[in-house]
């Protein structure tokens, strides 16, 4: 494999062999500590100009199918593992892993370092990388590290628009229709409306910039707001799009994405967390049940809320149902007065874990309660 180089926004170096397509990329270093489900990750839209890295050691064992993408293509930026698979073995696999990436023009690289890559991250926190291959890597480090400070911020980034669907679709419930789901595609991933449709909705993905006086067109029984990419100060259609869901009292369940836009719906705050939650392993408490769920995140924001009880909005008093046991961080709100609520992560979880799938029964009851 030809040589290559990641280098970090703070000047940090790392040194590997071009994996996937050679070439450059920029994007936001970031890690996930997720052990499996590496096609799920790379395909999901709220990984939008990220580059990637897998602290789990071995890549691409069983290689890639057309079953788990989340979306039509890869969506990261730049991807980086430590050892990829030299052969893929699994019964469902249609290829390999490192085709996928060469053939949909991915960059990646393989470095020995990446427990030094994210230990560093977590002490310096998420910021811009390149990675240089091939050609593009030729020009001297001090040259490729002002290419890459050069290189835009995530904060302020509007990516949802971006990355949802241009024309509404429909997805169709799974046997008996009970309800009509209006969701908001800000970065949806595949397995999201299929775990509705799963329960009885029908299913009506719409763009992100999509108005209220759209979504409330349609007459549904709920309105979902999905994950997706970027700062969620940017996207301030959607959380005037949300208002108006909320002014009509329509039933609304948010996730990842949709929680922060539901957080500033209500006249919150969000922030940029230091080095974000990504990966299948993270610890969430229901403040409401004492319940602790292990999770699956993507994201690089968090709302602010106060966490010592309710709190009032423009549409009533609201409360934090649900925290982050490592650090705090709000996972989840809920409106006292009007049918809504949000998480902060994935229940859908592909490829899981699968302890939070209850959210959406519980997405179920609260329109069939306001039917």
């Amino acid at each position: 494999m030809n040589p290559a180089l990641l280098v970090l926004e703070d000047g940090r170096v790392f040194r590997g062999a071009a994996y996937g397509a050679e070439g450059e990329a920029f994007g936001e270093m970031v890690f996930n500590t997720g052990m499996t489900g590496y096609q799920e990750t790379l395909t999901d839209p709220s990984y939008a100009r990220q580059i990637v890295a897998m602290t789990s050691p071995h890549i691409g064992n069983t290689g890639v199918n057309d079953e788990d993408p989340e979306s039509g293509r890869i969506q990261v930026a730049g991807y980086v593992v430590r050892e990829p698979a030299r052969v893929a073995s699994n019964w469902r696999a249609t290829g390999s892993l490192g085709s996928a990436l060469r053939d949909q023009g991915v960059v990646g690289i393989a470095i020995p370092g990446t427990r030094a890559l994210t230990r560093h991250l977590r002490d310096r926190g998420a910021m811009r990388a390149g990675i240089f291959s091939g050609a593009a890597a030729g020009g001297g480090e001090d040259a490729l590290l002002e290419r890459v400070r050069l290189s835009p911020s995530m904060e302020g980034a509007d990516l949802a628009r971006d990355v949802s669907t241009t024309e509404p679709y429909v997805v169709p419930a799974i046997g008996a229709k009970r309800f009509t789901v209006a969701a908001v595609d800000l970065g949806i991933k595949s397995m999201t409306p299929r775990r509705m449709a799963e329960r009885g909705c029908e299913v009506h993905v719409l763009p992100a910039t999509v108005t209220a006086a759209d979504i409330l067109a349609l007459n549904p029984d709920g309105v979902f707001f999905s994950n997706g990419p970027g700062d969620p100060s940017a996207a301030g259609y959607a959380v005037d799009a949300l208002r108006g869901v909320l002014d009509a009292g329509k039933p609304f369940f948010g996730i990842c994405f949709g929680n922060q836009i539901f957080g500033r719906a209500l006249g919150l705050g969000t922030y940029k967390l230091r080095f974000g939650h990504r990966g299948i392993n993270q610890p969430v408490q229901d403040r409401t049940t004492g319940k602790v769920d292990v999770s699956a995140h993507n994201h690089g924001f968090a709302v602010e809320a106060p966490a010592d009880g309710p709190f009032d909005t423009p549409y009533g008093r609201a409360e934090v149902t649900h925290v982050n046991l490592n650090d705090g961080c709000v996972e989840g709100l809920r409106l006292l007065d009007r049918p809504a609520f949000s998480v902060q992560y994935h229940p859908e979880a592909a490829a899981g874990p699968h302890d939070a799938s209850g959210l959406f029964d519980r997405f179920c009851e609260m329109m069939e309660g306001s039917a």
